[in-house]
Parts: structure tokens; C-alpha cells; sequence
């Protein structure tokens, strides 16, 4: 780490909202570096009870008293304005800052910042770049956006100046960071209840790459026309890749996937000045995750780990060991004798599709998939996009929308969903209650038959509650 005396004026901090992802992760780094962290929830969690465990009290609902000692408040910003512990703070001119840009300053502790941003696919990438870097003992510090087995969390401290960050978009978090190095995966239609539309969110990563030093680096995916066009938006050098744009920097050829739907590939390397119809062999890789997204995942992660001279078989061994971080198609067990269980973060038609095209390299009978919608303002805005993705499931559960920050000014309801997958013909059923799709699973489903618990709010649950 380079430099933490920009935040050291800050002894005692408190989190309101810290059993998030990201504030728990940055809550941990804080006191492995010293700092007196403490925190609130709503709820408690697995998440909560870990921080307790390492000497970080953390209460569940207010605590007043702790504010008055904290010599700053960090707040996610899913916290209202007229919360008790913010409005204490406020009133008490202790200072207050919203996690993003309190994560901007821990980014220039570091000399060089690696973030991984895009609308789709960053927890997966910032993993396979993260797990490349420990394997060439790089010693970085590490801030993902799930739970990864091999760090054994969601973070991680190192001893050198490398920073490995998820960067997420909404409401232009990521503007707040210092980046050395950034990977954009995709731009696609999210989070429209902030952005509005397609032509906001393109303009938040032109100001995001723009953040870019010019000694920096750009890597960006070249079959996404959104992203080729952040190359004129920045003096860093950039490296492209992808699948179908075979004048990318590194693409992949010859793919093929086993039975359990995991691909296989030949990564092509070449320079664009130096062009030529086949490119350089660069490595034949296997990766342990499946889908066809995941091979430009990881040919984003190839071309970022080899401008930083990782060796590429520490990349290619990094990639074939990494099985998925937490919720990432995640084999979660069988119930049923035979029927298997997996648990998806999807919440996004996109991400959805992704999930069902990776089905298809699977052997199995058929496939059963839960959907509870993420957001009012996302299922509304693109209910006729999710209805048209759950066609490629057998069978399709939808249960309630998980409101998360939004209470539903919008008019709309799981129901909503249902009947318009039905009027394209889907197989589909609206079951509210977890209890009652778990049992009726347990009664339809059959031998070799694939259950998928999909949406990134309580859903979880029920693959839990299946296999035990």
C-alpha cells in the first residue's frame, strides 16, 4: 500500500449498512490496518456474524451511542436520508460519506488500481483476475462483490501496491475511483431507474475510462460496439478482445464444452498494427465454469494478467482451478435422488440468457427455473425482455419481486410476469410462498432433471432449502 495518511484523520469508523459486500469487505481491510471499526444492519447474517468474529462489533438495527464516537459515518446508498444513525451523525457534525467515494480514497492508497466494471459479469472476472494474481504471488489486495472460496471471503489484504477492485456503474459509484488499469466487459441496458436510458449509461463509462491515466490501461471487449467506442475516450493504451471480432487482440477459436457444459479453447494473441488472418497461438484453455460468457470473461482476465507479464501457465493453471465465486451458477446439491440443484445471481435479461445458453452444452432432462425479479423499476422497464429469456426454461417459477431499495410506485407485480410468459406460451407458474415451491418441486420434478434458483434478492433460499 502506498499511502493510508489520507485516512488516517479517521480513527474510529462506523458503517451504517455493513453487512453489504462491498462495506464489509472495506470494513475488514480497515482493521486489519488498524482502524476502531464498528457498524449496523437491518438484519443479521452469515456476513454479520463473521465481522463479530473478528473483533468488529456490529449491531443489529441503530446504535446511537456508537455514532457519537465515530470520527466518520460511511453509508451505502441504499440508506435514506432520514435515517436515525445519519441524521445523528449530521446533527453532531461528525463527518458522513457515501461508500463509494469513501472506496475512491482507499483506491489512492494504492499505486496501481486494477478495476473491473460492465453491466454484466464483473464478480466473475475480478475473480479470475484476482486468482491469477495470488498464483503469481503478487500479493494483491482484493475487493469482490461475492464470497470467493479461494480467498475464503469477499477480501482480501496484501502486501504490495496492487489493488483488485469490482467497479459497479450504478449511480456512477465508479467515478469516484483512481484506476490504473480497467476492464470493461459490456455496456447494456440497467439500472434504469438512474440511468434512464441506454445513452446515460454509455456516457457514465466515456467519464469512467476518461479516469484513466495515460500510462494506464483499457481493456475492453471488442465484440461490444458500446465498448469498442470507449477507445476514443481515453489516452491509455487499449487491448481488446473477444469471440466473433476476430480483429480483437486476443480471441478465442475453436471452442468446444464437455458434458457438464465447461468450454475449451484456443486463445489467439495478436498485435493490431501487425495483423494477420491467424495471430500468434498464445494457449489452449480449459476453464471450470460454464458458458460461452465465461470464455470472454476470461479472456478479458488473459488480457489484462499478461500486460501485467503473469506467466501463461499460472493463467491457464489460475483459470482451469477457479469453480465459480458464491451464486455464480453454483452446484449447491440433489434432492429427488437425481435431480441437481443450481443457484444463479442473474437478475438481468442478459445475464438470464447467459445462464440458459450455458444449459444447453449440459446433459440433462429438463430444466426448472425459480425467478424472483430484482427491482420494481427493472421488472417493469423490461418485463417484456425477461418474459422472452424464461422461454428457454422447461419450466418456469416466478415468485415476488425482491423490492430491495425501491418500493413499488411502479405498478407492477411478479403476476405481471407470469401472464405475459404465459401469453407467449411458456410452462410457467406464480408461486409466492418458498415453502410451496420447495414442495412443489420436490413433487414434479424427475431424475436428471436441473432446478435453477435465479435473482439476486432471497431466492437463494430455496436452493437451501432443497437439497437439505
Amino acid at each position: 500500500m502506498k499511502d493510508i495518511n489520507g485516512l488516517i484523520t479517521y480513527k474510529s469508523i462506523y458503517f451504517i449498512g455493513i453487512g453489504g459486500v462491498s462495506m464489509s469487505g472495506i470494513a475488514h481491510t480497515l482493521k486489519h490496518f488498524g482502524f476502531n471499526v464498528s457498524g449496523s444492519d437491518a438484519t443479521d447474517s452469515d456476513t454479520i456474524r463473521n465481522l463479530i468474529s473478528c473483533g468488529i462489533p456490529v449491531s443489529i438495527g441503530n446504535n446511537l451511542e456508537s455514532v457519537k464516537k465515530a470520527d466518520l459515518v460511511v453509508y451505502t446508498a441504499a440508506i435514506s436520508k432520514d435515517d436515525p444513525e445519519l441524521v445523528m451523525a449530521q446533527q453532531l457534525n461528525i463527518p458522513t460519506m457515501e461508500r463509494a467515494v469513501f472506496l475512491g480514497l482507499l483506491t489512492k492508497c494504492f499505486d496501481d488500481t486494477i478495476t473491473i466494471s460492465g453491466t454484466h459479469g464483473k464478480t466473475t472476472t475480478t475473480s479470475m483476475v484476482s486468482l491469477c494474481f495470488l498464483k503469481a504471488n503478487l500479493n494483491p489486495s482484493i475487493q469482490v462483490g461475492a464470497y470467493l472460496k479461494n480467498i475464503s471471503g469477499n477480501y482480501t489484504v496484501g502486501n504490495s501496491d496492487y489493488l483488485i477492485l469490482e467497479a459497479c456503474e450504478y449511480v456512477e459509484s465508479f467515478l469516484h475511483f483512481f484506476p490504473k488499469s480497467a476492464i470493461v466487459l459490456n455496456i447494456d441496458n440497467d439500472h434504469l431507474d438512474y440511468f434512464k436510458n441506454i445513452d446515460n449509461i454509455k456516457n457514465a463509462f466515456i467519464k469512467y475510462v476518461k479516469l484513466l491515466p495515460s500510462d494506464g490501461l483499457l481493456v475492453i471487449n471488442g465484440d461490444d460496439n458500446r465498448c469498442l467506442d470507449l477507445k476514443n475516450a481515453t489516452n491509455a493504451k487499449v487491448i481488446t478482445y473477444g469471440i466473433n471480432n476476430t480483429m480483437a487482440n486476443f480471441t478465442a477459436k475453436n471452442i468446444t464444452f464437455d458434458y457438464n457444459g465447461f468450454p475449451e479453447f484456443d486463445v489467439y494473441h495478436t498485435n493490431i498494427s501487425s495483423y494477420n488472418d491467424n495471430g500468434e497461438f498464445y494457449s489452449h484453455i480449459k476453464l471450470s465454469v460454464p458458458g460461452e460468457h465465461n470464455i470472454l470473461n476470461s479472456l478479458a482476465c488473459i488480457a489484462m494478467c499478461s500486460y501485467y507479464n503473469i506467466n501463461t501457465e499460472i493463467i491457464k493453471s489460475a483459470l482451469l482451478e477457479f469453480t465459480g465465486a458464491n451464486r455464480r451458477m453454483e452446484f449447491k446439491g440433489k434432492f429427488n435422488n437425481n435431480v441437481s440443484v443450481f443457484d444463479d445471481y442473474a437478475h438481468h435479461p442478459t445475464e438470464i440468457n447467459a445462464t440458459a445458453l450455458s444449459l444447453k452444452n449440459k446433459k440433462f432432462n429438463r430444466s426448472w427455473a425459480v425467478f424472483q425479479p430484482h427491482t420494481y423499476s427493472r421488472t417493469k422497464n423490461l418485463l417484456d425482455d425477461f418474459a422472452k429469456v424464461l422461454l428457454n426454461f422447461d419450466n418456469v417459477i416466478i415468485t415476488d419481486i425482491y423490492a430491495a431499495r425501491e418500493k413499488n410506485t411502479y405498478g407492477v407485480s411478479s403476476k405481471d410476469l407470469a401472464d405475459k410468459l404465459l401469453s407467449l406460451g411458456g410452462n410457467v407458474k406464480y408461486i409466492s410462498d418458498f415453502n410451496n415451491i420447495v414442495n412443489y418441486l420436490k413433487d414434479n420434478a424427475n431424475d436428471n432433471d436441473i432446478v435453477l434458483t435465479i435473482g439476486a434478492g432471497t431466492v437463494t433460499e430455496i436452493s437451501n432449502l432443497l437439497v437439505n
